[in-house]
This record gives structure tokens, C-alpha cells and sequence, in this order.
């Protein structure tokens, strides 16, 4: 029998804010993470929303999948999602799934989810709006900009919350069909924790922002970091530190909100003897940075806190006993996991990904990095990021890399790129990265040969030259 499939898919939630020190209450997570085969060296592939989400579905690179920005913020031309390609849901439904998708979708322009294999969706162009009676809020203000509400408090409770809502939606679809031959699936998607933080009494209620720990980078001055972290931190110099107390109690909160509606799911699914032939894979598209090093939200700040991200597969009784798997992992290995882990056909093609089942079960992980690209948001940065072993290397297209050591400094408050000590290592991931340009043939970056263009700690070493390369070299 196939195992019914739910993706709990969440919206810019830090990996550390539900296990780090418990800062979130979350106490129906925490159990069905208990219960669950746990990737704690997962890292998204872009710290924005559209590219993460595509390359979730796809097991692509953003540049293989073609969506490298948001789909809102940009003309087509700058992010032009690759409709021909398989996806997730697609096999899903060949594999005879009933198929639902409830809340925010932003993976693509046309939010035609039927196209993806989707029998019944609701995505954020067509979810009720509730009008909401605000108590208390944090603006953000800046010289010529529109206020910035980072976070609120209002008065309606719980169930008039979105959240609320596409639950009810999910479970509904499931009642629908928890009795048919064919197994279910269901996306249940939401805004939260996204900015703005607004979430209702009763949840705020549950937190003391007098009480809020304030990140260990929080007065990180950033002074050996690119000159544009301390630029986009200087949005927030306006903020006491009550203010920063109150938007990490607010983001908690809505992170508990959530929590609240994965209790209501999984106490139906028991109710009604779904649980043990019932998959639960819990994800998101990436952090937020939730006043770490002064900052929120997430954009080309490479840190932790936006690109380490939760993912866990609770698995039906068929299926692995739950564990922790602590190889380095990636957003383009999900779906052929999850695949692999149903004995469902994979994606077709060839996709970035891999299945992390072998490493669950004994392959050698020590050579496997994570890797991340970022093309930019509309300033247009360039990076790529690579994760192996405790080291983290950020290659910066517009001003000056990063190294860290992460099992040194968690936090990331020394970069170390200049260390003598750590030279080895630097060029070590950076030869990794122009291996993962290669092989992903992200040629845009990988012919960025011209002399202006060589400032990485090495290069990618010879290449064929592609079209019409040679008549701009010419030989002398």
C-alpha cells in the first residue's frame, strides 16, 4: 500500500529559533520531529522565497530551473521559470495521488497548479483576507521609503488566522479522501513565520519580550564583513532594544502559531488511523535572520540563520525508524528523498539532487558539501556559498569573500579569509565550488574569465571555451 504524503511547508523559518534551547514554544513539533528522520545539515539552495520553492519541487539549481529571483519582484526576463521540467508533485500524481496545494505558492508566474499535477489548490492570490484590529506594532521608518511594519500584535484570535485556515483546508481535502484506494497528498503552505511578524493576543501573550534573549551577534559591528551587511543594518538603527525584544518575541510567536495548527493535524490523523500510513515531511525555503547581527528578514546576508534550514521526514510505519542524519544536505535533495522514501518513481532527467536514503543507511558523507547560489534581488549580487565539513566558504561577486569556521564560531562574528591557518581550507572550497559550477554547468559564472572578472581565491582551471569565446582571444 502507498503511504499517504503531507508537506508541511513553512515560510522563512530559522532551523535554530525550534532547536536551539527550545527559544520557540513548539511542543507539536518537537514530538513529530521525535518522531522523525531528522537532516540536521540541510541548507536551502537561495535565501529567497521563489528560487528555494522552485528548486524544492524541481531538484534543480535556480539557474537550472530558471526562477533565480522572486516571481513578484522582478520583470519575466530576470526569473523565467522552466515549465518543461518534472517535478515533485508531478511524479506524484503519475503515481495515481490525489493531489491538493493550500496557501502560498510563489514558485512561478502562472498559478496554474493543475500544470503541476494539483487535483483541488487555494495558493495566496485566492486565500480570505480578515480584517484585523491591530493592538500594537514595530514600524521600521526610513528617509524617503514607506513605513515598514516589521511586526504586531492584534486582537482576533487563532482561528481567524490564515494559518487556521489553510489547515482546515488541508484536513478537509483529506476527509474527502481518507477512504479511497488511491493515497492522498496534500501541501499545506503557509506565510508564517514570514515578515511581518503579526500574530494574535492570546500567542503573544505566551512570550515576555522583557525575557527575549537577543542573539549572541546582535552589536556585531561587522567591521571585516562586505560593506553592504553594515549598509542594510543600518535600516534597523532606529530600534531599541525592546523593539528588537518584542519582533523576536512576535516571531516566535508566529512560529508558535504554526505549531499549533501541525497539533490539530496530527490529532486528526490519529483520530482517524492515518498516522502510521501517513509521510509528514516538515521544511521551509529558508530562514530569517531574527536579530542576528542586528538584522531581520534575509536577502545576500549568507548567515546561518537564513541558510540553515529544518527538514524532517516523519515516516509511515512502512517506512525507516526515525534518527538523525548529520550529512550535508541541500533543498534539491528533498524531493528525490522523499521520492526514494516512498518507492515511488524519481524525477526524470537529470536534476542537482540526490536521494540522502544511502547516507541514512551507512554511504561515507564526508566528502558531500551543501551549496547555495544567489543571483541577487534587484541589486542584482552575486554569490555562491559552499558548506563541507565545519567550514564555509562565500564567495562575494561584489566585494570581498568570507570564511568560517563554524564549529569555532557558531555564530559567525570572525571572517576568517585573510587567516593564514585557514588558506588551505579557503581554496579548498573554492575549488569545490567551481567543481559544483561545472558539473550544475552554471556557465554564466563559469566563463567569467576575462581578466576584470578573476578575483576568486582560485580559478576554475582550463575549460573547453564554448560559441564564439576565441575571437575575443586572440592569439599573439
Amino acid at each position: 500500500m502507498k503511504q499517504n504524503l503531507i508537506f508541511l511547508l513553512v515560510d522563512q523559518q530559522q532551523k535554530a529559533c525550534i532547536t536551539d534551547n527550545q527559544r520557540c514554544k513548539t511542543p507539536y513539533l518537537d514530538t513529530l520531529m521525535a518522531e522523525s528522520i531528522c537532516f540536521e545539515n540541510t541548507h536551502c539552495v537561495n535565501a529567497v522565497c521563489s528560487p528555494s520553492r522552485a528548486s524544492l519541487i524541481t531538484g534543480m539549481l535556480p539557474h537550472n530551473h530558471g526562477m533565480i529571483d522572486c516571481a513578484h519582484t522582478v520583470p519575466e526576463y530576470r526569473a523565467k521559470y522552466d515549465q518543461s521540467l518534472d517535478t515533485l508533485p508531478n511524479a506524484l500524481k503519475e503515481e495515481g495521488y490525489h493531489m491538493a496545494y493550500y496557501g502560498k505558492w510563489h514558485i512561478e508566474r502562472s498559478f496554474r497548479l493543475d500544470k503541476f499535477g494539483f487535483d483541488d489548490y487555494m495558493t495566496e492570490k485566492d486565500l480570505p483576507k480578515n480584517n484585523l484590529t491591530p493592538i500594537d506594532k514595530v514600524i521600521v521608518k526610513s528617509n524617503g521609503y514607506m513605513d515598514k511594519t516589521i511586526c504586531g500584535v492584534y486582537k482576533e484570535g487563532v482561528e481567524t488566522t490564515e494559518e487556521y485556515f489553510i489547515y482546515d483546508k488541508g484536513i478537509e481535502f483529506i476527509e474527502r479522501h481518507r477512504e479511497d484506494e488511491n493515497p492522498f497528498c496534500v501541501f499545506m503552505s503557509t506565510y508564517a513565520p514570514h515578515d511581518p511578524y503579526a500574530i494574535p493576543r492570546d500567542i503573544y501573550q505566551m512570550y515576555d519580550p522583557d525575557e527575549i534573549l537577543l542573539p549572541p551577534s546582535w552589536d556585531d559591528n561587522l567591521s571585516d564583513r562586505p560593506n553592504v551587511y553594515r549598509r542594510i543594518r543600518s535600516v534597523w538603527q532606529g530600534m531599541t532594544k525592546q523593539d528588537y525584544q518584542k519582533t523576536i518575541a512576535c516571531y516566535y510567536g508566529y512560529t508558535t502559531l504554526v505549531d499549533m495548527q501541525i497539533g490539530r493535524l496530527v490529532q486528526y490523523l490519529k483520530k482517524n488511523d492515518l498516522y502510521d500510513n501517513t509521510t509528514i515531511v516538515y521544511t521551509t525555503d529558508h530562514g530569517d535572520m531574527a536579530g542576528a547581527h542586528g538584522m531581520f528578514c534575509k536577502g545576500v546576508t549568507p548567515f546561518e540563520e537564513v541558510y540553515h534550514i529544518p527538514f524532517t521526514i516523519k515516516p509511515g510505519k512502512a517506512g525507516m525508524e526515525p534518527g538523525n542524519c548529520d550529512v550535508h544536505a541541500s533543498t534539491v535533495d528533498i524531493a528525490p528523498t522523499v521520492l526514494e522514501l516512498l518507492r515511488l518513481r524519481p524525477l526524470k532527467g537529470h536534476i542537482d539532487g540526490e536521494s540522502l536514503l544511502p547516507y541514512c543507511h551507512g554511504r561515507n558523507g564526508e566528502d558531500k558539501i551543501s551549496f547555495a547560489e544567489f543571483q541577487g534581488q534587484r541589486y542584482a549580487y552575486t554569490q555562491r556559498i559552499v558548506w563541507k565539513g565545519h567550514y564555509k566558504y562565500v564567495f562575494n561577486g561584489f566585494d570581498y569573500d568570507e570564511f568560517y569556521n563554524l564549529q569555532n564560531d557558531p555564530y559567525e562574528l570572525k571572517n576568517e579569509i585573510d587567516n593564514s591557518d585557514y588558506q588551505v581550507h579557503v581554496h579548498e572550497l573554492a575549488r569545490e565550488m567551481w567543481n559544483k559550477i561545472k558539473e550544475t554547468k552554471d556557465d554564466c559564472l563559469l566563463n567569467a574569465e576575462y581578466v576584470m572578472l578573476r578575483f576568486a581565491p582560485v580559478g576554475p582551471e582550463k575549460q573547453e571555451a564554448t560559441g564564439d569565446f576565441n575571437i575575443y582571444n586572440k592569439p599573439f
